[in-house]
């Protein structure tokens, strides 16, 4: 008989692509021969405007994602929750040259940080968690992260942020993200660390551990022989870094949702096994993200890239919400 976990958190997820925040937040799954236990929290309302990944989440969780425009949804349409999750799009981010500075955008993807803020500002969560790509750190000189951490603060939260790279908790993959969490409750915001490091440089995970039999790899992954004289032949491969073949001993690098398009003339990891190149199948894909075997897949391979290259890899998200989870229950006990 198995434990019984009670359900005392809930969440939001916004932003909620194919759920790597949602299964990590959530847990109970195995990925690589470990167990990562269930966490008490539960997604009570998900959100994204991309059919692509929505049919994706929801082919994997029983509270579905609703197919939804957060610009068009209003406050009373929330769920009440405790927790906010999601990873906000922010390559659409300005600042607007204005006394004071204002966080500005180039289109509609720039305004969705602040439907965050409206949102917690109206439903005060206990906590939430965002995350986002290494250069939002430095985006405007560095302009636009202070101006993302000020409007944050001014929706009633103290701050703390972290740069974390997958690889440092067991994910085959170097993946560096910006992972910001906020407090409602000062004794919550005191007490919180981001997690420790579970694994080292001399005890990493590594592609080898997620390769599927090169025998059960379609012919369609493979890249033909003129693409491979293709990249030899390109000027400056080498200075341009091409053919970016991964060492299956050591994790791989970022992979990003447009695997769908890799070419050996793209700086994208590929593979090269027994003197032939070939692109990551997206069950791979979804290990190198440390999705479990038992996550479903969509059939069409050009929107599994899509999603999973979007993903938070769930094993980091799980880390990071057991880290929140120590801290909630110290304070409520």
């Amino acid at each position: 008989m198995g434990v019984i976990v009670y359900m005392k958190y809930t969440v939001l997820s916004l932003f909620s692509g194919c759920g790597g925040m949602d299964l990590g937040i959530e847990g109970g799954f195995r990925f690589l021969s470990k167990n990562y236990k269930s966490l008490p929290f539960r997604v009570v309302q998900a959100l994204d405007f991309d059919k692509r990944v929505v049919d994706i989440y929801n082919l994997n969780f029983r509270k579905k994602c609703e197919l939804r425009n957060i610009l068009e949804t209003t406050t009373d349409e929330i769920e009440k929750h405790e927790i906010m999750i999601g990873g906000f799009p922010c390559q659409s981010f300005s600042i607007v040259a204005q006394n004071p500075k204002r966080l500005g955008w180039k289109d509609n993807k720039g305004k969705l940080f602040f439907e965050m803020c409206r949102i917690l500002k109206a439903k005060k969560p206990k906590v939430f968690i965002a995350e986002n790509v290494k250069g939002l750190l430095s985006a405007n000189k560095g302009e636009a992260f202070k101006l993302i951490l000020s409007e944050f603060e001014k929706v009633g939260y103290s701050i703390k942020f972290k740069l974390l790279n997958s690889v440092d908790y067991g994910v085959p993959q170097k993946r560096e993200r910006v992972f910001i969490v906020g407090f409602r409750r000062k004794k919550d915001y005191k007490l919180f660390e981001f997690p420790s490091p579970s694994h080292n440089e001399t005890y990493q995970s590594k592609i080898s551990q997620i390769l599927e039999p090169e025998e059960d790899v379609p012919e369609k992954y493979f890249f033909s022989e003129k693409a491979v004289q293709g990249m030899k032949n390109t000027k400056h491969s080498k200075s341009m870094n091409k053919g970016r073949a991964q060492n299956i001993n050591k994790p791989c690098n970022t992979v990003g949702a447009h695997l769908a398009k890799t070419s050996l003339n793209s700086t994208d990891p590929v593979l090269k096994l027994n003197e032939r190149y070939r692109m990551f199948t997206p069950r791979e894909v979804a290990r190198i993200q440390s999705f479990p075997d038992k996550f479903k897949l969509a059939e069409s391979k050009a929107s599994n890239y899509i999603a999973l290259g979007n993903a938070v890899p769930p094993v980091m998200m799980w880390h990071v919400a057991n880290q929140v989870l120590n801290v909630l229950e110290k304070n409520e006990n």
